[in-house]
């Protein structure tokens, strides 16, 4: 029996090399490569044609999520698994919408993963329960990856660039400029900028605010 073929996306070396091992060892699914960045992936997109990439939405100065939408531009066929340490509430949406068919986050059982993996790779949509029911369309019980209207706060944090929720986010968690730059590998005049840009689109008045309303929207 043929085994799906599988790349990884991710600029962890360790831990890379760590999943490589798990998917491996299944019976039905190998690995053919290892990529770090945006250009690799595609590189190896072309070589290797795999079935399924799975990718990291934290890829240095990289943003992951245009990463996804451009490989499924190219790839149409391809089956895109994110596998992030990011709060699947706030990314699993917009990842689907980029070209995945599934979220899960790092932190979940290696059972979970193998199960999305094989949820993903059929052309199904995995996502936990809990965010399932998030996304719901209670109209038709489909999935909605239509934009999300319910709410002005909602509305306005919908606006944010990918890479300005990352920062908004991270606010939130009670992350400072600094060890916001150090973990995006950006600058801090960058993030600074970044975070003026948040405050200007949800009509922050001062930095307290927006440390604020991050800090609720993380715990929504």
């Amino acid at each position: 029996m043929k085994k799906s073929t599988v790349l990884l996306v991710e600029d962890h070396p360790i831990f890379s090399k760590g999943l490589a091992q798990l998917i491996d060892a299944q019976a039905d699914f190998t690995v053919v490569g290892e990529a770090r960045n945006g250009s690799e992936a595609l590189a190896m997109l072309v070589e290797k044609k795999p079935d399924l990439a799975i990718v990291d939405l934290n890829l240095g100065d990289e943003d992951g999520l245009e990463i996804i939408h451009s490989m499924k531009i190219r790839f149409p066929k391809l089956a895109i698994l994110v596998l992030s340490m990011y709060d699947e509430h706030y990314y699993a949406e917009r990842a689907l919408k980029a070209g995945a068919g599934g979220y899960v986050m790092k932190d979940e059982a290696t059972n979970k993963v193998i199960d999305a993996i094989k949820t993903v790779i059929s052309g199904k949509i995995w996502l936990s329960e809990s965010e399932k029911e998030h996304l719901l369309n209670h109209n038709d019980g489909k999935i909605n990856l239509a934009p999300n209207t319910e709410g002005n706060c909602k509305d306005l944090i919908n606006e944010l660039s990918n890479r300005q929720l990352q920062v908004f986010s991270m606010i939130g968690k009670g992350f400072g400029t600094i060890e916001i730059a150090s973990k995006l590998n950006l600058s801090t005049k960058t993030i600074d900028a970044h975070k003026e840009h948040i405050k200007q689109k949800l009509h922050c008045n001062s930095s307290q605010e927006l440390r604020q309303l991050a800090i609720e929207w993380n715990t929504h």
